[in-house]
């Protein structure tokens, strides 16, 4: 009798399973994921999942070389330019903007500051709440050296997954803070972890802030991946382009030791640095000639 009621409870769950396994591929087959390109900082790809009305896009590219454009998709751009975003300067200008995110103090911010003051070129940093909260005195120098501070979103969640409401409350109460310190509103934002949708950059738009993506990255901001002030920049110079957005990430000490050599070597090539102004003027959604592919 025990062994009848094993088997018709087993029967009953391998039923079940049967039953629901077309409806599993069907959530599936709707939350699919699409690779489109290599070299996106964290996945190797730009990716975007889900239908679309919940759609996730993962900001990335394909690195070209001898100074060509890089190309992205054009489902990811469509979505960015649409909502007044911008990854890339004016492609016909050897002008270049330095973009630092800063989610957390690694003991290198002071010396990027130094390296930059010494150059005259301004640099563009996202802070997180936590960043301001921790490190004001940094986030002073940067305001006070003329640097734009560029709003990296309060708890740095990925804004795609988080309710309209708390995409508000992610921007807005990081500004308000700012301003509460400073007396000035931030201009720009940048997704954590790169990741957006239609209505997070929406909302973005509307609060009076652009969408700053970007141009040019690398793995920098794994600790157990730094592969010294030399690879640093290698990787920097050997993809600089006309208009490039380059991203960094201060946490990294290859970057903070190879600032100096990267800035020096640009302007010997021929290349300025544009600040925040130049950059809202003369974004991704001016620019001609940039290189998009299908997804």
């Amino acid at each position: 009798m025990r062994y009848r009621r094993v088997n018709c409870l087993l029967m009953t769950v391998t039923l079940m399973v049967m039953l629901s396994f077309p409806i599993i591929m069907q959530i599936k087959k709707g939350n699919s994921e699409v690779n489109a390109f290599a070299s996106e900082i964290t996945t190797e790809s730009s990716t975007f999942t889900g239908v679309e009305s919940k759609r996730i896009y993962r900001w990335g590219l394909k690195r070209s070389t001898n100074g060509g454009t890089p190309e992205v998709g054009s489902e990811e751009s469509r979505i960015l330019l649409n909502n007044g975003g911008i990854y890339i300067g004016d492609v016909k200008e050897k002008v270049l903007y330095l973009t630092f995110d800063e989610g957390h103090e690694n003991g290198y911010t002071d010396k990027i500051l130094d390296v930059l003051k010494d150059n005259g070129v301004q640099g563009i940093f996202f802070i997180t709440g936590d960043y301001l909260e921790r490190q004001p005195e940094l986030v002073r120098r940067m305001v006070e050296e003329g640097h734009e501070v560029g709003n990296h979103t309060l708890k740095h969640p990925s804004l795609a997954t988080v309710s309209n409401e708390r995409v508000e409350t992610e921007i807005l109460e990081l500004d308000r803070r700012f301003f509460d310190k400073f007396n000035k509103h931030m201009r720009m934002m940048r997704p954590p972890m790169g990741e957006y949708n239609d209505s997070c950059l929406k909302i973005s738009s509307q609060l009076n802030n652009t969408c700053v993506m970007w141009s040019f990255a690398y793995e920098d901001w794994n600790l157990n991946k730094q592969k010294g002030t030399e690879f640093a920049f290698d990787m920097v110079n050997k993809n600089l382009h006309n208009g490039a957005i380059i991203l960094l990430h201060a946490v990294s000490k290859d970057n903070a030791e190879a600032l100096d050599k990267i800035i020096k070597e640009a302007k010997k090539q021929g290349y300025s640095f544009g600040n925040a102004d130049l950059m809202l003027r003369t974004g991704a959604s001016k620019a001609s000639g940039v290189s998009t592919n299908e997804t």
